[in-house]
C-alpha cells in the first residue's frame, strides 16, 4: 500500500516538472530573437538611365507577289512564275541565297459578290507568295525594290533597319546608366546628410526606339517607270534602365 502510494507521489512530480519544462520552452520560443530586433537597413533606391546612338548597318524586306484567279491551278502557275523572277532578280543584285527565306505560301477561295451584295456562286483563288530578304549592303536597298517591283512583286511589306551587332553599344548604354543612377544617389545622400554605402541590388531593363519601316506603296509607282526608290535608313537609339538600391550610413 506504502509502495503504491509513493508511486503516486512520483508520477505526480515528475507531471509538475515536464509541464514546467514546456511553459519555459514556450516562453523561450516566443521571446523575439536579436535578429528580430535588430533597426531594419536603411537604404537609398534610385533609377538610372543610359542611351547609345546606332547608325544601321543591316536591312530586312517582306517583298511578296499576289495573284487572283478562277481557276486554282492557274493562279498558283502565275505567281509561281512571277515569284520565281522575283527571287532572280533579287539574287542578281548578289544577295545570297541564305539571307532569301520564304516566310508565307497560301491559297485560299473568295467568294464573289453582285453590287447588291449578293453572292455571284463564283469563286475567285488568292494566292501569296512573300519572302523576307535581308540586306546587308544598305546601299542596294533601293535597287532591291526597284527591282523587285519591276520582276513582278507587288506586295511589298516594308523595310526594317537594324544593328546586327549591338554588343557594344548595349555595354556602353549600361555603363551610362549605372553612372547615371550612381550620381543620383550621391546627390540624394549628400542631400540628407548621409553618406552612400555599398551596392545591394541592381535591376536591368533594356528597351529601343525602332526605325519607322518604310512604306514601299507609295514608292511603287515611281519604281513601275524605273525610276530610283530613295531610302533612307536614319539612326537608332538603344536605352538601358538600371534600379540600384545603395545602403547608406
Amino acid at each position: 500500500m506504502r509502495s503504491k502510494f509513493y508511486f503516486l507521489i512520483s508520477l505526480l512530480l515528475v507531471t509538475v516538472l515536464l509541464t514546467g519544462c514546456a511553459g519555459v520552452a514556450a516562453a523561450q520560443t516566443s521571446t523575439p530573437s536579436d535578429s528580430q530586433g535588430q533597426p531594419p537597413l536603411r537604404t537609398v533606391s534610385v533609377m538610372g538611365s543610359g542611351k547609345a546612338i546606332l547608325t544601321p548597318d543591316i536591312a530586312y524586306v517582306n517583298i511578296g507577289v499576289h495573284t487572283e484567279n478562277k481557276n486554282a491551278a492557274e493562279a498558283v502557275a502565275a505567281n509561281t512564275s512571277q515569284a520565281q523572277k522575283v527571287i532572280d532578280a533579287i539574287k542578281g543584285l548578289g544577295i545570297d541565297s541564305k539571307d532569301i527565306q520564304t516566310t508565307n505560301f497560301s491559297i485560299y477561295p473568295q467568294q464573289q459578290y453582285d453590287p447588291n451584295g449578293k453572292p455571284t456562286g463564283e469563286i475567285t483563288y488568292i494566292v501569296d507568295n512573300s519572302v523576307y530578304v535581308t540586306v546587308r549592303d544598305l546601299d542596294k536597298v533601293g535597287d532591291l525594290l526597284d527591282a523587285a517591283v519591276q520582276a513582278g512583286a507587288n506586295s511589298i511589306g516594308g523595310i526594317q533597319f537594324d544593328v546586327a551587332d549591338k554588343t557594344q553599344a548595349l555595354s556602353d548604354a549600361r555603363q551610362a546608366a549605372v553612372n547615371d543612377a550612381r550620381a543620383k544617389a550621391e546627390e540624394l545622400a549628400s542631400a540628407a546628410g548621409v553618406s552612400l554605402g555599398s551596392v545591394q541590388t541592381i535591376a536591368e531593363s533594356t528597351g529601343g526606339y525602332p526605325v519607322p519601316m518604310y512604306d514601299m506603296r507609295a514608292a511603287a509607282p515611281a519604281a513601275m517607270e524605273g525610276a530610283a526608290v530613295p531610302v533612307s535608313p536614319g539612326q537608332m537609339t538603344i536605352t538601358v534602365d538600371v534600379n540600384i538600391v545603395y545602403l547608406i550610413e
